[in-house]
């Protein structure tokens, strides 16, 4: 066992070992997993909701936490600046919506649909 040859012969050796019980405890295995699955009366389902949560994260995992600053009035409603022809509203914040943006590509400005107070 010296060299190379013998070492990678053993380690084939070895290999088809562990292949051979893990054949022969894998039937063992999902039997005793099926007859508690039976007991406690769990599904496929059951053990495919508990995995993951609403957002696909596993339940180990916990949220990440923003390192940003919280805004004393963040999730405060803003007053609509401004109101499309379907009755869609925005506040002027963010990021421009669908409906106003593909109105501004038409050649329209965003006055026409201004709110006034």
């Amino acid at each position: 066992m010296n060299n190379l040859v013998d070492i990678q012969s053993q380690i084939q050796k070895l290999q088809k070992q562990a292949e051979d019980i893990r054949a022969k405890e894998f039937d063992k295995t999902v039997q005793e997993i099926r007859v508690k699955m039976e007991a406690f009366g769990i599904t496929i389902k059951d053990l495919q909701a508990s995995s993951t949560s609403r957002k696909g994260r596993p339940k180990s995992t916990p949220p990440k936490k923003s390192s940003a600053p919280k805004s004393k009035r963040a999730g405060v409603a803003v007053a609509a600046k401004y109101k499309g022809p379907n009755g869609e509203t925005w506040s002027g914040r963010g990021l421009t919506p669908r409906w106003l943006a593909s109105l501004l590509e038409q050649g329209r400005t965003k006055e026409e649909f201004a709110i006034q107070s």
